[in-house]
């Protein structure tokens, strides 16, 4: 695996962040390479994850943009993304299974 993932994978799990999913979408027709999803335990530890990744990361990672309100946190970091989410907004939004489209398709060849 990509070692980015697995060092953005590792801090969000030490700083107990739950049900961690990587998409690996390369070669697809999607804006990013990778998407990391994770949940929450509720909004203040959605904004707590995003500071863990913040001391992490950089200074390797230059964080683009990052849009962050207390039940979701997206980091674009260029070929990656990474959401964090509580759990009422993960099952509201259900990014796993448009995520899983994208690369299933992309497995595919279409």
């Amino acid at each position: 695996m990509n070692p980015r993932i697995e060092k953005i994978s590792a801090i969000l799990d030490q700083n107990k962040a739950e049900a961690i999913e990587v998409f690996d979408l390369q070669g697809g027709d999607y804006f990013a390479d990778y998407v990391i999803l994770a949940s929450s335990l509720g909004e203040r530890h959605t904004i707590a994850l995003l500071d863990h990744l913040k001391k992490g990361l950089k200074p390797d990672e230059q964080f683009l943009y990052v849009d962050e309100s207390g039940d979701w946190v997206a980091i674009d970091l260029g070929d990656i993304l990474v959401h964090i989410l509580t759990p009422q907004y993960r099952v509201k939004y259900d990014l796993e299974s448009f995520l899983g489209e994208i690369a299933a398709r992309k497995n595919k060849g279409l």
